[in-house]
């Protein structure tokens, strides 16, 4: 009898991905779509100071950028842009985003991720961390709870199944495609009409 295969890892960002939207994960993914626009060259900016492998120390507090983390719990992989690391043993991840500070819960459950990957890899409690919004200058901190954490293992289950199905889910049509760098590859709008006009053509032929 031979051995199951593993599934292959799900990186840390399609949590994110599919928390916004199951559609953009799929196409980013399923089917390796990817384009750009202002808020993704936003987003790379912040990050080219976090995106080089090093680390700072300050006041006892050691900082390590882009540290590679990974779960073989839940069959994760990726890896967090800042890591603290406090004298008293506590561990603090940090997320760098672009825009303003606002609470966001897709930025939320990738950083929820990334604590329950540090938790594997360390044996260590990891109770909190934070968004730094950059056009902001600020850090939200979030709470690592129950629920986030919950939200973190339906995510990766919702992926699993997603990417198994090798399908695209319908499209949202909604104020999140505004800010998609795939909106021209999904299509929404188009794809909304199109679906509209054939549950008219329905309601029209299924006239009692």
């Amino acid at each position: 009898m031979t051995a199951p295969e593993v599934d292959d890892p799900i990186m840390l960002s399609a949590l994110q991905h599919y928390s916004y939207c199951p559609r953009q994960c799929a196409l980013i993914h399923v089917e390796q779509a990817f384009d750009e626009n202002v808020h993704t060259m936003r987003g790379n900016a912040v990050h080219q100071r976090v995106d080089e492998p090093g680390f700072e120390s300050f006041e006892g507090v050691r900082s390590e950028k882009a540290l590679p983390v990974w779960s073989e719990r839940l069959g994760l992989i990726g890896k967090c842009d800042v890591v603290e690391f406090f004298p008293d043993g506590r561990i603090y991840p940090v997320e760098y985003k672009h825009g303003k500070k606002r609470a966001k819960a897709h930025d939320d459950i990738q950083l929820a991720a990334q604590a329950i990957c540090l938790e594997e890899m360390t044996g260590k409690p990891v109770t909190h961390g934070a968004i730094y919004h950059h056009t902001s200058r600020r850090r939200r901190e979030v709470a690592i709870t129950d629920s986030l954490r919950q939200q973190v293992e339906e995510t990766v289950k919702a992926i699993r199944a997603l990417l198994a199905s090798g399908k695209l889910p319908p499209p949202v049509n909604d104020a999140r495609c505004k800010e998609c760098s795939l909106k021209e590859i999904c299509q929404p709008q188009a794809l909304a009409d199109k679906t509209h006009q054939h549950e008219l053509l329905d309601e029209l032929f299924h006239v009692n």
